[in-house]
């Protein structure tokens, strides 16, 4: 015999206490660590001294705490405007909301095809992994910890030969450069050509391994190549780059037509 349900209790009070619960877990989350959560407990506390006056009826303390309530919401507004407007930042990065932010944003890997785009102009040697679902942590560590945002201006700068991170791997993690001179293993592959160098090696031999997503451009003839699943494309122009990463960063893990040559 199916159990009953408690005397007002349907499927509707249980989602809005789901909800409550939600929200309340997302935002204890949002000013764990802050200075914030030490103004919650006084809230709270002030809260808590008010209706106990009102159980043991003080009224003049009860009348001094209901007239100052108000100016103590506002100073508290005030006093901690920039943790309020970190938490709200925070909440921008909640996966939801984030979703919903990211159709308003320029995709991050324009930055990327913008600097690979300089690259191939200038015959300078990159390699830029991408993780997707398996994470690059063990290779994050091989390299210079950054976590800065994607941008133009930090890739070229970390690139530029003369830079001490430009050898070795930059690796992108949610829109940020986790680091940067990462050592990627190099693919064993018998049957790559062997006009592939050790950065084209190396991209394949990451996505080899993972789901990773990897442009190389070549320092000896500026062409512009992506790599996922063990496959590369080569010769692309920066429009073509910049479809490839459309398609591979927002529906899967499509194979690449192989090509061999690098001309």
């Amino acid at each position: 015999m199916a159990a009953a349900w408690p005397a007002g209790l349907d499927f509707l009070a249980l989602l809005d206490i789901l909800v409550v619960a939600v929200v309340l877990y997302y935002f204890l989350s949002l000013i764990k660590d802050t200075r914030a959560l030490p103004m919650l407990l006084t809230a709270v506390l002030l809260l808590g001294l008010y209706y106990g006056t009102e159980w043991a009826r003080l009224e003049t303390m009860r009348w001094l705490l209901a007239n100052l309530m108000p100016y103590f919401i506002f100073a508290l507004i005030v006093i901690y405007q920039g943790e309020i407007r970190r938490a709200l930042a925070r909440l921008g990065r909640v996966p939801l909301v984030s979703r919903l932010a990211a159709r308003e944003r320029n995709e991050p890997y324009d930055d990327i095809v913008l600097a690979c785009s300089y690259f191939a102009q200038r015959r300078i040697g990159a390699l830029i992994a991408i993780e997707r679902n398996l994470g690059l942590h063990t290779y994050v560590e091989s390299g210079i910890a950054l976590n800065a945002g994607v941008s133009y201006d930090l890739l070229v700068s970390i690139f530029l030969p003369q830079s001490p991170l430009h050898d070795g791997a930059v690796i992108v993690r949610r829109n940020r450069i986790a680091a940067a001179s990462c050592f990627l293993p190099l693919s064993l592959n018998p049957l790559l050509s062997a006009q592939l160098g050790s950065r084209h090696r190396a991209a394949i031999g990451v996505t080899e391994e993972s789901d990773a997503v990897v442009v190389v451009v070549s320092e000896e003839t500026g062409s512009i190549a992506v790599v996922s699943g063990g496959s590369v494309e080569l010769n692309l122009t920066p429009e073509q780059l910049r479809e490839r990463l459309r398609t591979l960063m927002r529906r899967g893990l499509p194979r690449l037509p192989f090509s061999g040559r690098v001309s």
